[in-house]
């Protein structure tokens, strides 16, 4: 099992062996493998099965967070497997998912609902959920509900940058107009700019933090990453009055 130092990695990164090399498991290829709707090339780690925001995601905690060495009681929703388990290994990490149908996931409980005391957890990990949450404006708010004053969340969606408004009908049910409507045949939305406002609605300062676009573009091709991926840090203030 790979562990991470404040990635030490950074350097065999910039080697020239491999191609591609994953910084989550560190798997090394030619070629990652192509997934999405409209797929994308070098998108999935052929070992732990990663992807592009999960990379990014990892990257960005070892880099600029002491995730992997404060000791942080943590909350991940709909979890990936691979992060899981090294998650669950760090003896720093009180850690727990959760998720409504997820087989892997900790807790089973619905994320607009969740049956968890407030002021829980130091961080939460929410990616690419919200999209799929008919109530997500209750569940951004049951996020915050849950982390402790001075807590903080990396909570990311696919969101349409050149639209200013979120897109949503909840007349479209089926599987082929909502991938026709919103990209995706579960998804309810597609988020536009205003995302930022639904967050900072319930309660969250908000940093968009553009941490793809400094890294050094060797390592952005390494890891197969997209630039384009904006990190929506959701701070829980310390008091009310901010």
């Amino acid at each position: 099992m790979h562990f991470p130092s404040l990635f030490k990695s950074l350097s065999s990164l910039l080697r020239p062996r491999q191609a591609l090399r994953c910084p989550i498991c560190m798997c090394t290829a030619n070629t990652f493998l192509t997934f999405g709707i409209h797929p994308r090339p070098n998108s999935m780690c052929p070992s732990c099965r990663s992807l592009e925001r999960h990379r990014l995601l990892w990257l960005y905690l070892e880099q600029c967070t002491d995730f992997f060495s404060a000791r942080l009681s943590v909350l991940e929703v709909a979890p990936q497997k691979y992060m899981q388990d090294t998650f669950c290994k760090l003896k720093n990490l009180h850690y727990q998912s959760v998720d409504l149908s997820s087989p892997i996931a900790m807790l089973k409980m619905d994320l607009t609902n969740l049956q968890i005391p407030g002021d829980s957890y130091d961080c939460v990990l929410c990616s690419h959920v919200l999209e799929h949450i008919p109530d997500d404006r209750e569940a951004m708010r049951e996020i915050f509900r849950v982390m402790k004053p001075g807590g903080w969340a990396i909570i990311q969606g696919p969101v349409d940058h050149s639209r200013m408004e979120t897109y949503e009908d909840f007349s479209i049910v089926s599987p082929q107009e909502r991938e026709k409507h919103f990209g995706q045949c579960d998804h309810v939305r597609l988020y536009g700019r205003d995302f930022t406002d639904r967050l900072r609605g319930a309660g969250f300062v908000l940093e968009l933090n553009r941490f793809a676009q400094t890294l050094n573009p060797r390592i952005v091709k390494c890891c197969a990453l997209t630039t384009k991926e904006i990190l929506y840090i959701c701070r829980k203030p310390l008091t009310a009055g901010h």
